[in-house]
């Protein structure tokens, strides 16, 4: 006998009951604390490197109509790829179709914008018999089967693709597609090992958000984030005034897009400030490419609210839909930033990374002080894989993300050794973790890439090194971009330097590359290094103190040399310390 079908979600009102600031307020924080603790549980239980020590995940709250009301810091650009995902599986089963207990599962890279190992599992929460919010997770996987190495120009060479289905129903785990799953992965166990993580997550949120509304009752807790809405949309409007009116424009480009090497793809965005409204215009990005950079709608649509939210309203919490209501996004299909399908969706992230730096690029002559110069927008990722001579199992590492430097600002110099903008809470993994989880390579350095930022009277922040050995034979792979477009520097400031990947025989031989994509078979002992580019400098390096120049230098941040090349500054040895040569330093900045 067919059950009833359920209460459709309700609409949003147009004009939310009242609710008094404590009330409202405990709301907010609740909604907060509850994102914290699903971020928190999915960390503690997962079985991935790359969840619990990079953090390559994001977890939120979502309304009935899937509009974003609280996610856990994490990566900016997951945020609209769990909205979009919501809104698509409301679409495909109606809001009838969807029950409690069932568990909501894709990895489609159409919908979401990013790459197949990227799986969304979605909760919905049900209060007295009515639909009334989600719990959602979106999480890297190690792996989703397809090509190891070499280049794929389809979708359908990367990995398993799961369409909009039902993991669980009304509770109840679909056996067989679990092992559907499993069947398609190198690593089932720890594949199942993160399936059970981000349910984990995901049924918090729905414990912790039902406990809420059992508290305060359904329309109290819809009023408390229709406000939430509606205060986050007018702080960011505010922002929004406070810049010029004005059509902007910025460019940049990519080095190539896997296939055609050595042919550059433009970054071209166009910003329009309008009142209290502001367009980003991505219609004049490159067409998809043939290669793996490309990204869907979505990972466009999400690129242009990372940008307007640092400009407009960066500390506020929780991140939610009405903080980009006074946003445009102009997206038509087809871009590197909106492919369809059968694109090539591997290394979604990179492109969008310098859409955003192109956003502050367009911004910096009317906004000086809200603007940041370029930085070096790329995670420098690595990947070794093969058979271990010592054990003879499969194994795969992957290196990154690593951290490199952000762009100065007319207040301060960059951040240095931090996790490019898009990926936001990300963190590198320790090498001594590294070193523990696989015993197949060695950690030789790691440490500040000197000279990597870019001069100004503030300095870009620095760029890192890497150098990890092979202890047994192996292939690697790496898809490293922006090795010809550096990080820009801003009014009068300096370039930053490149990224740039290399390996080092065991016999001594310095093998270098054309760019950062590199396939190379690795011997034991032998070596690749990652030397990621810092950020741009801001303002003239001739008006930087030169006891900041010293300190710098000090620091191992700035050699003796780019201190008296870019700066005018003369220091020289003092013993084991350095001391400045004031004379020297006069004449060579007077002249």
């Amino acid at each position: 006998m067919d059950k009833p079908a359920l209460p459709a979600a309700a609409a949003t009102p147009d004009a939310a009951p009242g609710t008094d600031p404590i009330t409202a307020e405990i709301i907010r924080a609740s909604l907060v604390s509850i994102t914290d603790e699903m971020k928190t549980n999915l960390m503690r239980t997962a079985y991935n490197l790359i969840i619990y020590e990079a953090q390559d995940f994001t977890v939120g709250l979502f309304d009935a109509n899937g509009d974003t009301i609280s996610v856990g810091l994490g990566l900016p650009m997951f945020v609209g790829g769990l909205s979009d995902a919501i809104k698509a599986k409301l679409a495909f089963y109606g809001p009838n179709g969807i029950r409690p207990g069932d568990i909501l599962l894709t990895n489609d890279a159409y919908i979401m914008g990013s790459h197949l190992n990227h799986m969304i599992f979605t909760l919905p929460v049900f209060h007295e018999g009515r639909l009334v919010a989600f719990a959602a997770s979106m999480a890297h996987w190690l792996d989703v089967g397809g090509l190891l190495g070499g280049t794929t120009t389809d979708i359908f060479a990367e990995g398993l693709q799961i369409p909009i289905v039902k993991l669980f129903k009304e509770g109840v785990q679909d056996d067989e597609l679990t092992r559907l799953i499993a069947t398609n992965v190198r690593f089932p166990d720890l594949a199942m090992g993160d399936l059970r993580a981000q349910v984990a997550a995901i049924r918090t949120g729905e414990t912790r958000m039902r406990t809420l509304l059992e508290r305060y009752g359904a329309d109290t807790i819809q009023a408390g984030i229709t406000g939430l809405f509606d205060h986050s949309e007018e702080l960011a409007r505010q922002s929004v005034r406070d810049i010029p009116d004005g059509d902007y424009r910025a460019e940049a480009y990519m080095d190539d897009d896997g296939v055609h090497t050595g042919t550059p793809v433009p970054i071209r965005v166009r910003v329009v400030v309008k009142g209290d409204t502001m367009t980003i215009d991505l219609s004049e990005m490159s067409p998809q490419v043939a290669g793996y950079f490309n990204s869907g709608a979505t990972a466009g649509r999400s690129a242009a609210q990372v940008a307007f939210t640092c400009l407009t309203s960066p500390g506020r919490r929780p991140i939610n839909s009405g903080s980009v209501r006074p946003l445009e996004v102009v997206l038509p299909p087809g871009t590197v930033v909106s492919a369809t399908k059968p694109a090539a969706m591997r290394w979604w992230m990179t492109y969008p990374m310098t859409v955003v730096d192109c956003v502050f690029r367009a911004l910096a002559e009317v906004l000086p002080d809200g603007c940041i110069a370029g930085h070096y927008a790329d995670l420098g990722m690595t990947h070794s894989y093969g058979v271990d001579d010592l054990t003879g199992q499969f194994f795969q590492f992957f290196g990154g993300p690593q951290g490199g430097g952000w762009g100065a600002t007319s207040r301060a110099d960059g951040q240095s050794a931090t996790i490019c903008i898009n990926d936001g809470d990300t963190h590198n993994a320790p090498a001594e973790v590294v070193e523990a989880k696989y015993p197949m390579v060695t950690v030789e350095d790691y440490a500040l890439r000197e000279d990597s930022g870019g001069a100004g009277r503030n300095r870009g922040g620095l760029g890192t090194r890497i150098r990890v050995r092979m202890n047994t034979s192996s292939r690697l792979d790496s898809w490293i971009e922006r090795t010809s477009c550096a990080p820009w520097g801003l009014a009068g400031g300096h370039d930053a330097l490149a990224n740039r990947i290399s390996v080092q025989r065991a016999d001594g031989e310095q093998v270098d590359f054309p760019n950062g994509k590199v396939g190379a078979q690795l011997a034991a002992g032998d070596c690749h290094v990652v030397e990621l580019g810092g950020g741009g400098g801001y303002g003239d390096p001739y008006e930087r103190p030169a006891a900041r120049v010293l300190a710098d230098v000090r620091a191992g941040y700035v050699s003796p040399a780019a201190a008296r090349d870019s700066y005018g500054v003369v220091v020289v040895p003092d013993g084991e310390d350095f001391r400045l040569d004031e004379p020297a330093t006069a004449r060579l900045r007077e002249g």
